[in-house]
């Protein structure tokens, strides 16, 4: 047997195929499509962006049938969950692709990308808080080795905001001052949830995370990221002096910079401000990547004797 998880998020179209019995991933890909691109903060999906996730669809459908999968479980997050025209979109994906779209909630979005987290690295006996950012929302989920105390889904995806401030190229000191002025009033929940906790290791998932690792290793020929590997743990310092370069680059310089995935050129800037907003509100010290996150939490659940999710077979 052979299952594929479609992870149809704001900005990318993520597929992954693994063999059941061995769990050796088949294909892990992506196809870009930029679904709030135009419509987000209208919680609406434009026509072009609509059409680009259709037709996104269609080219994992292909994928799928390439690579056998017997059963695929494909998830709406926060473009889809959000919009008016979202219902639209998941009755033209199983119209034309005969896909069956899980939409999900912000809070289970949050509970998959701990699961999947969890089979990337094994979480500390202190806390530690895992954050997702995604195009239309932003995913935080404190936990330790044991159990989960919290975890909550913000509107604070880096498509999301990039459209809401709209800033300059580059950004401007003023520019960022507000956008962190407007983080520390969305993200009071986090302040307060974390404010019991201390010694607090930042776990960031896929996305934003792994290309600011490319870039860290790009820039620090010896810094020791290897993205074949499910972990990675930054030295802070060049973390900060390569996101400190994303907030001063223009999107030409940040396009042209080693590491950099060109679909996230222009988003890394908002991830960073994000990032670098949790890193010295909260004091931390240790900053770990993990490559899984949703999709590989699905996995996870999968192997439950029951499971809530609606399938498809192509």
């Amino acid at each position: 047997m052979k299952t594929a998880v479609i992870d149809l998020g704001t900005n990318t179209f993520n597929l992954l195929i693994r063999d059941n019995e061995t769990a050796e991933v088949l294909i892990n890909t992506k196809i870009a499509v930029k679904l709030g691109e135009g419509g987000l903060n209208k919680n609406e999906i434009a026509k072009p962006a609509f059409d680009r996730g259709i037709a996104a669809l269609r080219e994992h459908k292909k994928t799928i049938r390439e690579f056998g999968a017997d059963q695929t479980y494909a998830f709406a997050t926060s473009a889809i969950r959000s919009a008016s025209n979202g219902n639209t979109f998941v009755k033209e994906a199983l119209k034309e692709c005969n896909i069956s779209v899980n939409v999900i909630d912000g809070q289970k979005e949050a509970e998959l990308i701990y699961f999947g987290v969890k089979q990337a690295l094994p979480l500390p006996v202190s806390t530690s808080l895992i954050m997702d950012i995604g195009g239309g929302s932003t995913e935080f989920i404190i936990a330790d080795s044991s159990k989960v105390h919290w975890m909550r889904s913000f509107n604070l995806g880096a498509s999301r905001l990039l459209e809401k401030f709209q800033p300059s190229n580059p950004i401007t000191t003023a520019e960022i001052r507000s956008i962190e002025k407007y983080l520390d009033t969305e993200l009071s929940p986090l302040s307060e949830a974390c404010a019991d906790h201390s010694d607090i290791t930042l776990i960031g998932s896929s996305g934003s995370f792994d290309t600011m690792a490319a870039m860290v290793q790009a820039a620090f020929p010896n810094a020791g990221y290897d993205p074949l590997n499910t972990t990675y743990t930054f030295e802070i310092g060049q973390f900060e002096a390569v996101a400190q370069k994303m907030l001063d680059f223009t999107l030409e310089q940040r396009l042209a910079t080693p590491g950099m995935i060109p679909m996230r050129a222009d988003m890394i800037v908002m991830a960073c401000i994000q990032i670098n907003f949790v890193l010295q509100k909260l004091g931390v010290k240790s900053l770990k990547l993990s490559t899984y996150a949703l999709k590989e939490g699905v996995f996870f659940t999968l192997n439950e004797t029951e499971n809530p999710w609606q399938k498809s077979l192509l």
